[in-house]
């Protein structure tokens, strides 16, 4: 019971962050929150666009979209972490950012982007994700 309070497993289900992890790879996940992440860290939210619906407005799917890690928690995504709160909003190679009005990523919310940009669903498209989203980090793969 311990080790479930502070890690979990989460299974790849998709593209989206291949080469570094492929479908199919079991990686162990931290339970943390924002604090301990910094920028390159390989993160796990929650999905929430399965729970609530639509996607935001302006967002698209292209081919090989919405294939989410898999969790006990749900569905989810695995995406590396290019911007933390109070880091300079990357307006460069992420649309949807480009023409938020702030110039640093606002308190509660996070830049993600997967490392195969043509398979995944990220802040390119959906703009900030928040911090409450947040499952943790991955601290590791499984072998096998």
């Amino acid at each position: 019971m311990w080790l479930r309070r502070f890690y979990t497993v989460v299974t790849v289900s998709g593209t989206s962050m291949e080469p570094t992890f492929r479908q199919g790879d079991r990686v162990v996940v931290r339970r943390t929150g924002v604090r301990r992440l910094k920028c390159s860290s390989v993160v796990v939210v929650r999905d929430l666009t399965y729970i609530r619906g639509p996607l935001p407005h302006g967002a698209r799917l292209r081919r090989g979209d919405r294939q989410p890690a898999v969790s006990r928690t749900g569905p989810c995504l695995i995406k590396r972490v290019a911007a933390l709160p109070g880091d300079p909003v990357p307006r460069e190679g992420v649309p949807a950012l480009r023409h938020v009005p702030e110039t640093v990523v606002p308190a509660g919310r996070l830049v993600l982007l997967g490392d195969n940009r043509d398979a995944s669903y990220d802040s390119r498209e959906h703009g900030y994700f928040f911090t409450d989203q947040l499952l943790g980090h991955v601290v590791g793969r499984l072998d096998g």
